[in-house]
């Protein structure tokens, strides 16, 4: 009697499967979380409303009652949280896989400070006033720093490790930081305008000047989440990822390039916010792998509830006044980042 034959899915397929469903379930819960953050951006603040009273604004405001203008009023804030937080998910994943660094992110290795003092440097000398001249000012010191601190960090024969990237990062970020509060004390206007934007703040563009900068944004992050295959080739090695065919230089400029399009175009919106490209992508990274399939649109998710949660916290943490986004950023931010450089030292790296 012949014997029958039972067909065993093979068990790297079935941990995919289970992979992806995780990765599903998690982009649900981030897609509600995210919601959630939009509406709470809109009720809260130094004067509360409620979600129907939002819909009421949404869908037919009246320019006399007080609680509609709130609303259209915290319309550009929510907006720009979106955008900024969705931007620098992404932002920090791809400088993630392009210098093979879990250390790394716009704020701590310095890109986001070189897109501000490019900004208040255009301000100061060519006199600067439009979202349009920022972003391209953003977008040239983005690049600059991004090349400055990945070539310092590359000097010896161990080339960019991650604590190298991360001094270098820091020191030039604290360099930038300097010579853009000189600048601003040379100018009083420069210091008006832009005192609170250097913090970082979701608060001070229209929701024309947010039209101005969104196809920047859009381009570069199509441009980094079609990276996701090459960035996983390169997280295995640079001789690795050529043997899987991938031109590794050119698949490091094309992500580089995505980049500092949104790091410059978040920057020349809310300035320079930093920690949310730390964070983000490595709680990700924690619960669906290693794979930037997952890690890139899942940080696209995750960013904008991080940025307008901590926002919403900052506007009612120190009544009546609110504290900047940056700040409370960086105050969640800062205490992960020392966990990180500990935890990597333990391991060697």
């Amino acid at each position: 009697m012949p014997s029958t034959l039972t067909a065993t899915p093979p068990a790297g397929g079935s941990a995919a499967t289970r992979k992806a469903a995780r990765s599903g379930l998690i982009g649900v819960a981030l897609l509600l979380a995210l919601v959630a953050a939009l509406a709470l951006s809109l009720t809260v603040g130094a004067r509360t409303t409620t979600l129907p009273t939002v819909l009421e604004a949404l869908t037919s405001a009246d320019p006399g009652n007080g609680d509609h203008a709130v609303v259209l009023a915290r319309i550009p804030r929510t907006i720009t949280g979106l955008l900024v937080g969705a931007a620098l998910g992404m932002a920090g994943a791809g400088m993630q896989g392009i210098a093979r660094n879990p250390l790394a992110d716009p704020g701590v290795l310095g890109v986001n400070a070189g897109a501000a003092l490019a900004v208040v440097a255009g301000i100061y000398v060519f006199g600067a006033a439009t979202i349009n001249v920022f972003m391209w000012f953003a977008f040239v010191g983005a690049a600059i720093a991004a090349f400055l601190v990945y070539a310092v960090a590359s000097i010896g024969r161990e080339g960019a490790t991650p604590i190298k990237l991360a001094l270098a990062g820091a020191a030039f970020a604290a360099g930038f930081s300097s010579i853009m509060n000189a600048v601003l004390m040379l100018s009083q206007e420069a210091l008006d305008n832009f005192r609170f934007w250097h913090v970082g703040t979701l608060g001070a563009r229209t929701l024309d000047e947010i039209a101005q900068v969104e196809p920047y944004l859009a381009l570069g992050a199509v441009i980094v989440l079609f990276s996701g295959r090459s960035l996983n080739a390169l997280s295995l090695g640079d001789d690795a990822a050529r043997g899987l065919g991938i031109n590794v230089n050119r698949s490091r400029m094309i992500a580089g390039v995505g980049v500092v399009l949104l790091c410059g175009a978040s920057v020349a919106l809310a300035g320079p916010i930093a920690f949310v490209g730390l964070v983000i992508p490595h709680a990700i990274r924690l619960l669906v792998g290693s794979s930037y399939h997952r890690i890139l649109p899942l940080s696209m998710l995750a960013g904008p509830v991080l940025l307008l949660g901590a926002d919403v916290v900052g506007r009612v943490i120190l009544p009546p006044s609110e504290v900047q986004v940056g700040v409370m950023t960086a105050l969640i931010g800062a205490p992960v980042f020392i966990w990180l450089i500990r935890s990597r030292k333990k391991v060697g790296l």
